[in-house]
């Protein structure tokens, strides 16, 4: 469904994106990952139309980015990380505009509105007034207007960024829903949502993608991060050469109680001890490490086992050369401007969309006061019949 080969953006002397290649598969959740700077923002906007690519190409839904870029345009949804939201309309009259520039015909406008309502669950705020809505409910609406003309592709810029725990579960939820329907990518900063929602995830550092895989398969790379962590009882000091010694065990190291535990009064009456134990690739020693401590009358209060976050793969691909300089053409060039691109399909010479001139999340009072947006898009009867 996406398709990216040698993509890369220069501004200037500055290398945004260089030699970026990865595919997403049609119904497949992308995260996309990335530390600040990393050039998430300029691959996203090249794929939507927004930004001409310095080299490379780019597919999207079998339309070439650069020879077909309104196609790609009505084939993608896209939510910038501040929803491009006019505050003075309701719900359901935002949705209805959206769905008029996205070129939704009159007669099927209200069905779309409908059905991206419901999906995101916002149906009981379709009369309120957008201004009125929590950031969550604002999110909500933000997604709904990317999927409201139902693209066959989806792009998400931090749509969980702000949000409450509860908020989050929601939309990671709201996501996955999406999945089969739609292929989307999802930039997040967020890992745990990456694992939980994501099916591959491709990794960007200093413009140049690092890796791309399952989670599950990143995880299992970094297998030196695998093993146990352990509270003791006991002289942790004399065991330590014996649990070096079990076949299997790489490393033994001693660690400091967090200081909740520490002060309590188990952990003064007991002289609890903390031990972790990282295994050798392939090995299981953890029968063995438990033998080893009850033998040498040591009492046991805790064993887990300790495996690779895709944070510990984040960290180990980005943090690679980190005292080299860095990419900030992302930060200096891309953040004038966090509008949808698909607004621009009503005039092709015209690259600023309608939206530009009021989303700007730093100046919600120049929303407020836009004399266009004061008032709800006609209707005509069969919309309204249809609606009601």
């Amino acid at each position: 469904m996406i398709k990216v080969e040698g993509l890369s953006k220069v501004y200037g002397s500055q290398t945004a994106i260089d030699n970026v290649t990865f595919e997403v598969n049609e119904g497949e959740i992308l995260g996309f990952l990335g530390p600040n700077g990393a050039g998430k923002t300029t691959t996203m906007r090249i794929l939507a139309g927004y930004l001409p690519a310095s080299s490379g190409t780019a597919e999207v839904a079998g339309f070439d980015v650069e020879a077909d870029s309104m196609a790609v345009r009505r084939s993608i949804g896209y939510l910038p990380e501040s929803p491009p939201l006019y505050l003075d309309m309701t719900v359901r009259g935002y949705l209805h505009f959206v769905a008029k520039i996205k070129g939704v015909s009159r007669g099927d406008r209200a069905i779309y509105v409908n059905s991206a309502m419901e999906r995101c669950s916002i149906e009981d705020k379709r009369d309120v007034l957008i201004r009125k809505l929590s950031k969550g409910y604002r999110q909500r609406v933000g997604i709904a207007q990317a999927i409201v003309h139902n693209p066959p592709v989806i792009i998400l810029d931090e749509p969980t960024v702000g949000l409450d725990p509860r908020q989050i579960i929601e939309v990671r939820h709201l996501i996955r829903s999406l999945a089969g329907k739609h292929t989307i990518i999802l930039s997040t900063h967020i890992l745990p949502e990456v694992s939980m929602t994501c099916d591959r995830v491709t990794i960007i550092d200093r413009g140049q993608v690092v890796a791309t895989n399952t989670p599950d398969n990143l995880m299992a790379q970094l297998s030196e991060a695998a093993g146990y962590e352990l509270e003791v009882e006991g002289d942790i000091a004399s065991v330590q050469p014996l649990l070096q010694a079990i076949p299997g065990v790489q490393n033994v190291e001693i660690m400091p109680m967090p200081d909740a535990v520490s002060s309590s009064f188990i952990y003064r009456q007991q002289k609890l001890s903390r031990l972790q134990i990282i295994a050798k690739p392939g090995s299981e020693p953890g029968r063995a490490i438990a033998s080893t401590l009850v033998n040498a009358g040591l009492g046991l209060y805790e064993m887990r086992r300790t495996r690779p976050t895709l944070e510990d793969v984040f960290l180990q691909l980005t943090m690679q050369d980190a005292i080299a300089p860095s990419t900030d053409t992302e930060e200096t060039t891309d953040s004038i401007d966090e509008t949808p691109p698909e607004a621009e399909i009503t005039d092709s010479k015209d690259e600023t969309p309608p939206e530009a001139e009021i989303s700007d999340s730093n100046d919600s009072e120049t929303v407020e006061t836009t004399p266009e947006i004061t008032t709800e898009p006609e209707f005509s009867a069969s919309e309204k019949s249809s609606e009601s």
